[in-house]
């Protein structure tokens, strides 16, 4: 069985979502989406990393729920810097994490954290993967931005992935 789905989940949110998408339950449609959702997992499964257990769920579920509230949060002080940018224009500034993480899981994780947060862009990753560049859209203290990168972001993964 596993030679034919090497990743079942995969292959039933991609038979799912190629439903979803046609809007449509005709035979026809089921067949191409199974297919599909037979065919792309085999053709990915060189690509994908061999399957670890799930360590420490708990910890995930609190990294996921302050990623959530930073989203919020500096949605909305990104917002105000916008509006108040003519009479106090934003400092933007690149600051540079020193990292301790090195499993490349763990770093694609970090960098999607990144991305998703309002106001921040991963700039540039250390060849030795020892520090992260990242441009901060309205920076007040750079000690602090890096005392909660690590905390909130690095450690948990840190933990989860090492």
């Amino acid at each position: 069985m596993n030679r034919l789905l090497p990743a079942p989940w995969l292959s039933l949110a991609l038979f799912a979502g190629w439903l979803l998408l046609t809007r449509t339950f005709s035979l026809g449609q089921a067949v191409l989406g199974l297919i599909a959702a037979i065919a792309i997992p085999l053709l990915l499964a060189p690509l994908r990393p061999r399957p670890r257990p799930m360590k420490r769920p708990l910890v995930l579920l609190r990294l996921i729920l302050c990623v959530g509230r930073d989203v919020v949060r500096s949605g909305l002080q990104v917002a105000a810097g916008v509006a108040r940018a003519r009479s106090r224009p934003p400092r933007g500034s690149f600051v540079v994490v020193p990292l301790e993480l090195r499993d490349a899981h763990a770093l694609a994780a970090l960098a999607m954290i990144t991305a998703v947060i309002p106001g921040s862009v991963w700039s540039e990753l250390a060849a030795d993967r020892s520090a992260l560049m990242i441009h901060v859209f309205d920076l007040d203290d750079e000690a602090a931005y890096i005392a909660h990168f690590k905390a909130d972001y690095e450690r948990p993964l840190k933990e989860i992935f090492e």
